[in-house]
């Protein structure tokens, strides 16, 4: 499956720097490692997002075909990880925000991303009159467009967690980003992607405004997640009122047998 925050496809890179870019400037002030957004995951399964929740004991997932994100506890318990494995089944895999320290014997790590949040505690949004709410019938185009820019992972169920919003040219999807994660009072704009060929127009920018005033309208904060050397995408998102709040990792792991 894809990592959850491979680089942003609709920014290039500039020179300079190990990544194409100058490093991510640290927060203007450390957040805590508390909150509903130190395990955005957990708190969106226990909140808004609780009736997607896949749950046993302690341990959370989205139902597979929605998304491959799970959660634990802050402080996991062996009992917490044996319920995890029984959830995702023997050699199955779970994708978590934030989690650090050792894996339990006989759990694999399958990748690890150096990661960042931005809150857009200031972004007030903008609606967009080319931008289309896309919905089921959308699925297929949408699936193309992902297969093609690769903004990170998208199922085929993925477009029910929240409002999705599409550009089109002559009938054609060429640009997307919606909602995904919804810790309490916030959510995540996900899956930002433009056409190869459409890019350098600004849609990408314009669609996470268009997002982030349907977000606002309903009383929630906008926030972004994207890989730490992503220096392109952070710019851009930065310069539409987006400010970095922590640096947490993104982790693929894999349950004990096959």
């Amino acid at each position: 499956m894809h990592t959850p925050y491979a680089p942003h496809p609709d920014v290039a890179p500039e020179r300079g720097g190990p990544s194409g870019g100058q490093p991510v400037r640290e927060p203007a002030k450390q957040v805590a490692d508390t909150g509903p957004l130190a395990n955005p995951v957990r708190a969106a399964l226990t909140g808004p997002h609780a009736h997607f929740a896949e749950t046993r004991g302690r341990a959370l997932r989205y139902p597979p075909e929605v998304a491959g994100w799970a959660a634990l506890p802050d402080d996991p318990e062996p009992a917490d990880w044996a319920d995890l494995a029984a959830l995702v089944g023997p050699g199955g895999e779970a994708t978590f925000a934030g989690l650090e320290g050792t894996l339990p014997e006989g759990w694999e790590s399958v990748f690890r991303i150096d990661g960042v949040q931005l809150l857009g505690e200031t972004v007030r949004g903008e609606p967009d009159e080319e931008a289309v709410e896309l919905g089921p019938a959308d699925v297929p185009e949408m699936l193309d467009l992902v297969a093609r820019t690769r903004p990170g992972p998208f199922l085929p169920r993925t477009v029910e967690l929240g409002t999705y919003l599409g550009i089109r040219r002559e009938g054609v999807l060429v640009a997307m980003a919606g909602e995904r994660l919804r810790p309490a009072g916030w959510t995540e704009i996900s899956a930002v992607c433009t056409d190869p060929a459409y890019r350098g127009q600004g849609l990408a920018a314009r669609l996470v405004l268009a997002v982030s005033a349907g977000v606002r309208e309903r009383g929630e904060i906008p926030l972004l997640h994207t890989g730490a050397d992503n220096a392109g995408a952070i710019r851009v998102y930065e310069r539409l009122g987006f400010t970095l709040s922590r640096k947490p990792s993104f982790r693929g792991v894999r349950a004990p047998g096959a």
